[in-house]
């Protein structure tokens, strides 16, 4: 009885010190906020073409675990992501997340009237496929492109 006790104890350490090792994994907000200066960066130093397939690269520089940069014009459409290349090209405008929220039309609108902002939706995460909240960091370039990196908290 003992050692079956020892060995749930045992269980019960390994699963817990795994949970909040996968929780340290996750990406943090200033992780966030450093990867969209770093595209903003890259964006006015390189050929637009360049800069948006390398950003739409899932195995590129602008993805970290579930971290990856998305470049959307004002209109909504989808010049890089680094998560689905399908969407470049496309105006998202329409697309709605978990929850049935116009992120992206949420996310124009508030890059109309500030240069960098957090929003908050949902949104499936790439790396466990499951939907989860998700926060957005964004900054709008000066020749009106919105740069965004989020960070996935479990739900």
């Amino acid at each position: 009885m003992k050692k079956q006790a020892m060995a749930a104890a045992l269980l019960g350490l390994t699963v817990a010190m795994g949970a909040a090792m996968a929780e340290e994994k996750r990406v943090t907000p200033k992780e966030a906020e450093a990867m969209v200066r770093k595209g903003v960066l890259y964006i006015k130093a390189n050929p637009r073409d360049k800069a948006m397939a390398d950003i739409t690269d899932n195995k590129g520089q602008f993805v970290d675990r579930e971290l990856y940069l998305t470049v959307y014009k004002m209109d909504g459409t989808a010049m890089a992501h680094g998560a689905n290349a399908k969407f470049v090209g496309k105006n998202m405008m329409e697309l709605r997340d978990g929850n049935g929220k116009e992120h992206i039309r949420e996310r124009m609108e508030m890059a109309r009237t500030k240069t960098s902002f957090w929003q908050d939706f949902s949104f499936v995460n790439p790396v466990n496929k499951k939907m989860e909240p998700k926060q957005m960091y964004c900054e709008r370039t000066d020749d009106l492109l919105v740069v965004c990196g989020g960070i996935y908290k479990p739900a």
